[in-house]
């Protein structure tokens, strides 16, 4: 699937290893790491992993920026996944990216940035984006896990691509 996962500051090793194994679940391409984010091999990470971390390329940036200004020198559409004025629910997503049809690969490629579990997405990062997706919440704290909101953003990728 033409979709990198950046993780930005993510301190959690469990939530690291979570999105490794959603992203193989969804052959999401890769998954940058990028500042105080742990990096493979990690006992943590296999732990939720679950070897995961072997069969999704990753690399590691010292900072979130420079993963973000490489992905769009590599014309790569960049979503920050944070709750601003103006951004896009998830749900619509799928008006947005034109699905893969067996005949073809997508033209268009596309990078999804998660946040710091207590900060989110930096400022300097959603500055850097091209448009910021958020998931419609409806209880008290408008808050999810970060490794839960990469599963469901992961999927909702999944299906605009490649179920539609």
């Amino acid at each position: 699937m033409p979709l990198i996962v950046v993780l930005d500051d993510v301190r959690s090793l469990h939530n690291v290893g979570s999105v490794f194994r959603s992203s193989d679940a969804f052959r999401v391409k890769s998954i940058y790491l990028c500042g105080i984010t742990a990096t493979p091999p990690n006992a943590e990470i296999h732990k939720t992993a679950l070897g995961a971390e072997d069969s999704v390329d990753w690399q590691y940036f010292p900072t979130t920026e420079e993963a973000i200004e490489q992905l769009k020198a590599n014309g790569y559409y960049v979503y920050s996944v944070e709750q601003v004025e103006g951004s896009t629910k998830l749900q619509t997503l799928s008006q947005q990216v034109a699905p893969i049809t067996s005949e073809q690969t997508s033209e268009k490629r596309y990078a999804v940035v998660l946040g710091n579990e207590v900060k989110g997405v930096k400022q300097s990062v959603v500055d850097l984006s091209d448009n910021c997706l958020e998931i419609p919440q409806f209880g008290t704290k408008h808050s999810l896990n970060v490794s839960v909101t990469a599963g469901i953003v992961i999927w909702e990728f999944a299906h605009a691509l490649l179920l539609e």
